[in-house]
């Protein structure tokens, strides 16, 4: 508890804002879905039932240019900081900095980049580092109650759980995905689970410090994190507390494995026969009619080589495809569900006139076709067989094990192109809704109305903590919290712009940088360059002017190299000014350690998975060894 707050857990004038005693303080609900496509809520041209979105869009507003990073706790560490995840210590999924094999391939004799000059590095710790003041410990200095349920994927070890980081109750979903129903086989005659599963099937959770022994009964992750939500605010309302609330509601759906109730998955029978390619030309027509889209817009190509075509799909292949689209749009719907059951009760109590809700995606639609993978293939596969029933009726429950592809999930991104984990815009251009309180001054737009602004999920700290009357410790990066010393934000609020005061978030000089597993992207305005690596993409800088090619079909890279060349600096100024360790030696050769990396997979601060983890977890910690790092090539 701050110690501005009194016995009773209220702050003194915290429900106030800062000089304007007749005016309260905003609450906030802030909700993430995890690999949600661009248009699979109703509200951006999807055929998903999602009401409860859907009429908090039709009170707010929905953005068409808002973008995250390619993969989700990148992402989310955006979220909690408003700056970079490469300054925040997110630089890579630290799943994927410990094995070099989840990262992009390349063609040729190097199947992939090495990680090693990641390990141990300055912004690639693999959970919020000291660098940064995260939003809800701000908000809970200023009198605010913050209330989380749902994924973390910020931290495994209690220093590094959601109460160190200013949650005054939390119930956290700690790796990067797993069973939705928490089933684990049990395993038969010295069998291991394999590799590629080890961080992904166990669900894993702390409360308020504490890891969870086990989940309630029965268990599905979405149902599970609502009605830890709705607790924490009945009993916000049962003790009288008038603080205002920040309450972050991040799911772990619609994240593979794909499972669901099965009266969800009711609801899509026979829905997706028509297959992938069909789906995408709905949507798209429906993006547009809604005015999503441009009439004219270019959708890229599909891209997915490593999977048959949708005609050369036996019947029994077909069918267990369109299976598992309609799990996940149960998914999908259950997310609405449990959003609804909390927007509703808000209601019933006379909060919602009085909070902020937001919902976004984490990175677009989930796309890899694992089956594909090598790392994947063998072992799991054998596995996957032996333990989980994946029979056409079985699949959505939580003993089977699956996921759709990257032709459903490019129904999911058009026109853009590709999906997660990639740099270009279907990896990291999410959809955006936003409901305002009463009385906030929406003068850039009606209710229901569409924004085209660019904006990124950095955009939100600032605009929360604006509209709460919070100031950042580290306005422009010399400040301290707690006697360290913080970075500042990258993002910008989107207050003035949202009055209507100013033309757009960002000035129009802004650079903005994204970078992952290889692949990497500059935006400055319309023009945005790419690097994908083979077999992706051509493995050099792309060049697309986006408001007249949103599906980055067109390379203007030869037509216009000095243009090129001036944004290829920009991306060098980005390295420079976020820390990025780029993995392909095309992007530059920036950072070097001043000592050998650590070998990768035994690099895992806790390593829950192996057997005794969680009844001792003291017992699989490790003390990470930072090294020193400097600039070469200068």
């Amino acid at each position: 508890m701050s110690a501005s707050q009194d016995s009773k857990g209220t702050a003194g004038d915290s429900n106030k804002m800062p000089g304007d005693s007749n005016k309260k303080r905003p609450n906030f609900l802030v909700i993430v879905a995890d690999d949600l496509g661009f248009s699979d809520l109703s509200c951006f041209g999807g055929e998903i039932r999602t009401p409860n979105l859907d009429r908090l869009a039709s009170k707010g507003l929905r953005f068409t240019d808002f973008h995250a990073a390619a993969a989700c706790s990148p992402s989310r560490a955006m979220i909690m900081t408003g700056t970079d995840h490469h300054i925040a210590g997110l630089g890579n999924l630290i799943e994927w900095t410990n094995r070099s094999d989840q990262n992009a391939p390349s063609e040729g004799e190097i199947k992939h980049w090495s990680t090693a000059p990641q390990r141990g590095m300055s912004g690639y710790e693999g959970y919020l580092n000291d660098k940064v003041v995260a939003l809800p410990e701000l908000l809970q200095d200023a009198g605010y109650l913050t209330l989380m349920a749902g994924k973390w994927h910020l931290g495994l070890t209690p220093e590094r759980f959601p109460h160190k980081r200013g949650f005054e109750k939390s119930f956290a979903h700690l790796p990067a995905c797993s069973n939705h129903y928490a089933y684990e086989p049990q395993l038969q005659d010295q069998d291991q689970i394999p590799g590629f599963m080890t961080m992904s099937f166990i669900a894993l959770h702390s409360e308020d410090g504490e890891y969870v022994k086990e989940l309630p009964k029965p268990w599905y992750s979405s149902n599970g994190y609502g009605d830890k939500m709705l607790s924490y605010l009945k009993a916000r309302n049962e003790k009288q507390d008038e603080r205002p609330f920040f309450a972050y509601y991040p799911f772990t759906a619609p994240h593979w494995p794909l499972q669901a109730p099965d009266e969800y998955v009711e609801h899509y029978k026979g829905v997706y026969d028509e297959g992938p390619d069909v789906l995408r030309q709905k949507r798209l027509q429906r993006m547009k009619d809604l005015g999503l889209c441009p009439e004219n817009v270019e959708p890229h190509p599909v891209v997915a080589d490593e999977v048959k075509e949708w005609s050369d799909l036996t019947v029994e292949e077909k069918a267990k495809s369109c299976k598992a689209m309609e799990v996940f749009a149960a998914m999908v719907e259950c997310i609405d569900a449990n959003v609804g059951k909390v927007v509703d009760y808000l209601e019933e109590t006379g909060e919602l006139d009085n909070t902020f809700v937001c919902f976004m995606s984490d990175n677009g639609a989930e796309g890899a076709a694992y089956e594909a993978y090598p790392i994947v293939q063998g072992s799991m596969i054998q596995h996957l067989k032996r333990y989980y029933d994946n029979s056409l009726e079985n699949l959505g429950r939580g003993n089977s094990f699956i996921w759709y592809g990257p032709r459903w999930a490019q129904a999911a991104t058009a026109p853009s192109r590709l999906y997660k984990a990639f740099t270009t815009e279907g990896g990291v251009k999410v959809p955006f809704l936003a409901k305002f309180p009463v009385g906030f001054d929406t003068g850039a737009g009606e209710k229901g109305g569409i924004m085209g602004a660019f904006s990124t999920v950095m955009d939100l700290a600032p605009t929360i903590l604006e509209m709460a009357g919070v100031a950042h410790p580290s306005p422009d990066g010399t400040g301290k919290y707690h006697g360290r010393e913080v970075v500042s934000m990258r993002g910008k609020s989107m207050v003035p712009f949202l009055h209507g005061t100013t033309p757009t978030i960002h000035p129009k000089d802004f650079i903005n940088g994204w970078e992952t597993c290889g692949r990497a992207a500059v935006r400055c305005g319309d023009w945005k360059i790419v690097f994908i690596p083979k077999p992706k993409g051509p493995e050099k800088w792309q060049m697309y002017n986006l408001a007249r090619d949103q599906g980055e079909v067109h390379d203007l890279a030869e037509q216009e190299p000095e243009r090129l060349a001036r944004m290829i600096k920009m991306w060098d100024r980005y390295v420079l000014e976020t820390g990025v360790i780029p993995l392909a030696p095309a992007l530059g050769n920036w950072m070097e350690a001043m000592e050998a990396q650590m070998p990768e997979d035994v690099w895992m601060e806790y390593e829950y998975w192996k057997e005794g983890a969680r009844e001792d977890p003291e017992g699989f910690r490790r003390e990470v060894p930072r090294f020193e790092r400097r600039v070469v090539g200068m």
